[in-house]
């Protein structure tokens, strides 16, 4: 089946004098940006399917649809118009995108991610006649739009770097800099994943995404990847031509949290000037190697639950949250604004929890002014860019033994998606603030 296929056929229906039209503004943007989405000349309060689809690299179809009907001049307006039912409720166009889920009887535990950064996502929005909630690639649709959605924006650069050992990529805004840059780390999946450093590059900060759970040869790497090679790709972009070597930040998710606390309370030889951390803990230091925090790890092994489901559910491997200091990072120590970001229904880490006792930890050593917290209701682990279709659970392929398994992430679709949105207007500011702006602490 085609895209198009799934899109729905074309109809050559009339059932108005004038040809219905679906106008989508921008039909081009970056994946943060906002579009609308207008239906018109439809009869008045004519009942209404709107339905996006697209394809990914993986060749899954993924879908949202809402259910609506047309004012009495025969409009609707996905921004102000009520959608009553469907893959979401509410007056918001862009629960097209974030309400996504794999098309019924698609392959099990998907997550979307693009890994080409270099080419958009490319969502069809169609409008059919009528409530409908299944078989739209069968129904003739009344009208179609296609939008791209992009990482990159016009003139950003991605360069492979591979210097010093240290494996990434980074992304330069346009232009001769020099610009902030951010040491982007995300969690425990491994690989190479530079999704959020084009966004970031995009919005004028140099941005390297840090490969360190390797694909291949985890169990070796992992023995000898620790503070060290962390410390050397914080000074590639620090030594940068085009980056400002005294305004460079940490961005961390999941377990890359836990890299960047360390980092910014442990590191002797470094000095970010912010940190921005979503859905981590300061548990499980990393010091000499990775490999360390896996043997840590393995011996709460028998704290794993499964749901009903038969999903795993990681956060109680480190609760309760240990006294013991030298189980955790110091962020005592931590001298630069630190943003923490938390969901409240996280099923993976127990997030919510370690943001209390950083909290504690901080405000007993006097460097709680440098905190902010967030945290939201019904959002789960995954807290990633505006819209991104949430995901309760996936696949996981575990970095040392390859296993795959299922992991319940956690979240509620709605709450999610504010959590994505609210929290990355903020990130943008945060960032803003401190590595753009001159602040005193």
């Amino acid at each position: 089946m085609t895209l198009h296929g799934m899109a729905g056929k074309l109809g050559e229906m009339d059932i108005n004098d004038a040809s219905q039209m679906i106008i989508a503004n921008p039909t081009r943007g970056l994946v943060d940006e906002k579009f609308h989405v207008d239906v018109l000349n439809l009869l008045p309060h004519q009942p209404i399917t709107l339905h996006s689809v697209f394809q990914s690299e993986d060749n899954d179809f993924w879908e949202a649809y809402g259910h609506y009907i047309s004012d009495s001049e025969g409009m609707v307006k996905a921004d102000e118009t009520e959608s009553s039912g469907g893959s979401f409720t509410g007056r918001d166009a862009m629960g097209l995108i974030w309400s996504m889920k794999p098309v019924p009887g698609s392959r099990t535990g998907l997550r979307f991610r693009k890994r080409d950064v270099q080419t958009p996502y490319v969502v069809h929005i169609s409008v059919f006649d009528g409530h409908i909630s299944s078989g739209f690639k069968e129904k003739s649709a009344l009208a179609c739009t296609v939008v791209e959605r992009w990482y990159m924006a016009p003139g950003v650069c991605r360069i492979d770097i591979r210097q010093d050992g240290v494996q990434g990529t980074l992304f330069l805004p346009p232009g001769p800099g020099p610009f902030p840059g951010i040491l982007d780390l995300w969690g425990g999946g491994g690989g190479l994943v530079e999704y959020r450093s084009a966004i970031l590059a995009s919005h004028g900060y140099a941005s390297l995404a840090l490969e360190y759970w390797f694909h291949k040869n985890t169990s070796e790497k992992s023995a000898v990847i620790g503070e060290q090679y962390f410390e050397a790709a914080f000074n590639i972009m620090k030594n940068h031509p085009r980056v400002a070597s005294e305004r460079v930040g940490l961005f961390g998710l999941s377990f890359g949290t836990s890299v960047a606390l360390a980092m910014a309370g442990n590191s002797t030889t470094i000095s970010p000037k912010c940190v921005v951390c979503v859905s981590g803990s300061h548990v499980f230091p990393v010091k000499e190697s990775l490999s360390g925090v896996f043997a840590e790890m393995k011996t709460n092994l028998s704290k794993v639950k499964v749901d009903e489901n038969n999903h795993l559910i990681w956060r109680n491997l480190i609760l309760p949250i240990p006294t013991d200091p030298d189980k955790k990072v110091n962020v005592g120590n931590i001298r630069c604004p630190l943003l923490l970001i938390v969901g409240e229904d996280d099923q993976n880490w127990p997030a919510p929890e370690c943001a209390v006792d950083i909290e504690n930890m901080m405000k007993k050593a006097g460097n709680d002014h440098l905190l902010t917290k967030l945290s939201y209701p019904g959002a789960g682990h995954l807290i990633e860019t505006p819209y991104s279709p949430h995901t309760r659970f996936s696949n996981f392929i575990l970095a040392d033994s390859k296993e795959k398994v299922m992991v319940l992430w956690g979240g509620e679709t709605k709450s999610h998606a504010y959590a994505q949105e609210d929290s990355w207007r903020r990130i943008l500011k945060f960032l803003e603030r401190h590595l753009y702006q001159s602040s005193v602490l």
